[in-house]
């Protein structure tokens, strides 16, 4: 079923929950990640975290607008340096919704290895279809042409691995950008675990793979685990 198409202000409240998700799933690293979502009816412009605040002090207020030549063009807050990560994947992927960029800890130390995301667990069965590699650096992503060239490392995937840096993670929405995100960094984990406890053994085929993949990839697990977190996160925030 399609989704009905968000109100402005819903968006930008989606970006705001999505930060408290991301913030509560310590995805953080002070205030340097950041999120987005296109603006409803124009897929030119996109809410945007800003600049020097964290993933949990989004507000209505502080969400920057930006274009897709990586513009401030409305808004309250201070626009990211890193701002072409988010421009140049839209302007690549039209099917793209929502854009994140984050330094999740065992996504950062699965990217300096070089080693392959692999589909032994749930969550990394989710990226059965291949996380690639960004190598052309470990610096900010300031301008055009570094931000077209994680686009070109993401291709057609839903993530990528910024080697020694991070990872830019896509989705159709919020919900799915923000969910995909967190299972990443613990397919991530669950993988250097197996590593470390003496290396990986017999993986399922394929067919389990894709079947799966399937399975927990699909526009309701993306809803239903994302409105949990929210509630959890304002559960934390109301106590």
């Amino acid at each position: 079923m399609k989704q009905a198409a968000m109100s402005i202000e819903e968006a930008k409240q989606k970006v705001i929950d999505g930060g408290l998700i991301l913030d509560l799933e310590g995805q953080g690293d002070l205030t340097r990640g950041h999120l987005s979502v296109r603006v409803p009816g124009d897929a030119n412009l996109f809410f945007m975290k800003p600049h020097s605040f964290g993933f949990d002090e989004i507000t209505m207020e502080n969400i920057v607008i930006c274009n897709l030549d990586g513009e401030k063009v409305g808004g309250g807050g201070r626009r990211h340096s890193e701002v072409f990560v988010h421009s140049e994947i839209y302007k690549a992927r039209p099917d793209v919704m929502s854009v994140i960029h984050s330094h999740p800890v065992n996504a950062v130390a699965l990217s300096a290895t070089g080693r392959p995301v692999l589909p032994i667990s749930q969550p990394g069965s989710a990226f059965g279809d291949g996380v690639p590699y960004y190598t052309d650096t470990i610096d900010l992503i300031r301008d055009k042409d570094m931000g077209a060239g994680v686009a070109r490392a993401l291709g057609a995937c839903k993530a990528v691995l910024m080697r020694n840096h991070g990872v830019a993670v896509v989705g159709k929405s919020v919900d799915e950008a923000v969910i995909l995100a967190i299972m990443l960094d613990s397919a991530c984990e669950i993988q250097l675990l197996a590593e470390a406890a003496g290396g990986i053994g017999t993986m399922f085929d394929k067919e389990y793979i894709d079947r799966l993949q399937y399975n927990i990839t699909r526009d309701e697990q993306y809803t239903i685990n994302f409105e949990y977190l929210k509630r959890k996160a304002y559960r934390k925030l109301n106590r």
